[in-house]
């Protein structure tokens, strides 16, 4: 469940001052196109049962401004997410500047082990400037 004053007190630890914080949908996010410089995301999408991953993610780029970053880390399981490579060829195609799919298991964030131990076998990082 979403708490203002835990988002605000994770905020202020890592000394950001130009955050704010509310609850959101992210089937359907209640911004306007192109309206942040940045999104991101950390294992979300995957606990969303029934919806389309790659939906969703371009639900969450839409709000993203021309030029604006992301990144968006996931389970992204071709089971959870389909083919993930024609998702980012899609994005290309689509005039994104940059696109980067980034196996975060394979011992650069962590090791396959761990990833198993802690059940996070599949996780990627989507990243890149629209």
């Amino acid at each position: 469940s979403f708490s203002l004053l835990l988002c605000e007190k994770n905020a202020a630890a890592e000394s950001a001052k130009n955050a704010s914080f509310q609850r959101g949908n992210a089937v359907k996010l209640d911004f306007p196109d192109e309206s942040f410089d940045a999104v991101t995301s950390n294992y979300v999408y995957h606990n969303i049962t029934g919806k389309d991953k790659q939906a969703l993610l371009l639900e969450t780029l839409r709000v993203l401004k021309k030029g604006g970053t992301f990144a968006i880390h996931d389970l992204m399981s071709p089971r959870r997410y389909g083919d993930m490579q024609a998702f980012v060829q899609k994005l290309r195609d689509m005039g994104y500047e940059r696109v980067e799919l980034i196996d975060t298991t394979d011992g650069s964030f962590m090791t396959p082990k761990e990833a198993k131990r802690l059940m996070l076998r599949g996780s990627t990082l989507l990243l890149g400037i629209k």
